[in-house]
């Protein structure tokens, strides 16, 4: 019976039995879980990048570790692409954590190879929370199998337009002995090119807590344009060169919101964060400001499709604090409490 399918017994009850019926005993349906994975999950919180395999093989699962098969180049592309400083055994795979790396798997379930895998076996969710929970910046899946099985759609190799939440995603070649169509030269050379790609560009941002007079804060909706995830935050975006931080904040809300007198007040906080836009990584620096207006209503002065600007919206305390959307940075709200109440 398959991981997570279901299991129905029907039995007759003897003498019991009416003749021309058929009794079903323990008729209810049971979801059976998943079996654990005989390969651990190599996992901490703020990697750098997790590879994610399509499942553990015979071998892997008889060594408790991925990519065991002494034919899978996988630990040799570590190497050469400069992931790691010397050549890992399998059995060394925890010791990635103290490089910044982890891996885990897209299926969990052991089979003689991939092919053996069904639909079932591959759960979205799973790599959802660890996003969520450990926020890597980047899971980068070994094969294009295993990013089919669990997304349900073809990739190209190389960085993808989809994210999982702010965590990047990235595709490599299969590292498996069965993948002998493409050469080692062409899997090292994505290899490498993750390794460059991993390497963010750096930029200086401004950004506006902007509080009118009923303490009431405008927040801008993002919208990743390939998944259609959503967040929000303060209005604003990098600084361009020659400016300083005052007339970049000036342009910044005169674009996104159509804001074009105000006084800027102090800088409240700052925070760093690496995230992926448009199959790139960047590393950001935002600098909060406190805006305070009397009113204000947003009217942008440029089309902003393309900074992926989806709405706008006032919001008291009271609707932050009940929101169940995704609001930018994570301890947005416990920042904005300590500014108001200041």
């Amino acid at each position: 019976m398959p991981p997570g399918g279901l299991r129905r017994r029907c039995r007759a009850r003897g003498s019991a039995r009416r003749r021309g019926r058929k009794s079903c005993h323990a008729a209810s349906r049971v979801a059976v879980p998943p079996p654990p994975s005989a390969v651990p999950d190599v996992l901490g919180s703020g990697l750098t990048c997790v590879f994610c395999g399509i499942n553990p093989g015979r071998v892997s699962a008889a060594a408790a570790a991925h990519f065991a098969n002494p034919r899978n180049d996988f630990w040799r592309l570590l190497h050469e692409a400069r992931f790691t400083p010397r050549l890992f055994e399998p059995s060394e795979q925890f010791g990635l954590l103290e490089l910044g790396f982890g891996v885990t798997n897209a299926a969990l379930r052991t089979t003689a190879g991939s092919g053996d895998l069904r639909g079932g076996d591959f759960d979205p969710s799973r790599l959802e929370r660890i996003a969520a929970e450990l926020d890597p910046v980047a899971i980068a899946f070994v094969g294009k199998e295993a990013y089919r099985g669990t997304f349900k759609e073809r990739p190209e190799l190389g960085p993808q337009w989809r994210t999982i939440g702010p965590t990047a995603l990235y595709v490599l070649p299969s590292t498996s002995p069965a993948n002998a169509a493409v050469p080692y030269a062409e899997r090292l050379h994505w290899f490498r090119s993750l390794r460059e790609w991993l390497t963010p560009g750096h930029r200086d941002a401004v950004r506006a807590l902007l509080v009118d007079a009923d303490e009431r804060i405008l927040l801008v909706q993002y919208r990743n344009p390939s998944t259609g995830a959503t967040w929000w935050g303060t209005p604003g975006g990098g600084v361009e060169q020659g400016e300083d931080h005052e007339s970049a904040l000036r342009r910044e809300l005169r674009e996104e919101v159509g804001l074009h007198e105000f006084e800027p007040g102090p800088l409240v906080w700052v925070h760093s964060r690496t995230f992926p836009w448009a199959r790139r990584l960047l590393h950001q620096t935002n600098n909060v400001y406190l805006v305070r207006v009397d009113a204000h209503e947003p009217a942008p002065t440029i089309d902003l499709a393309e900074e992926g600007v989806a709405d706008y919206r006032w919001w008291t305390l009271e609707q932050l604090e009940r929101t169940t959307e995704r609001l930018a940075p994570a301890d947005f709200l416990e920042r904005v409490r300590t500014i108001l109440s200041a």
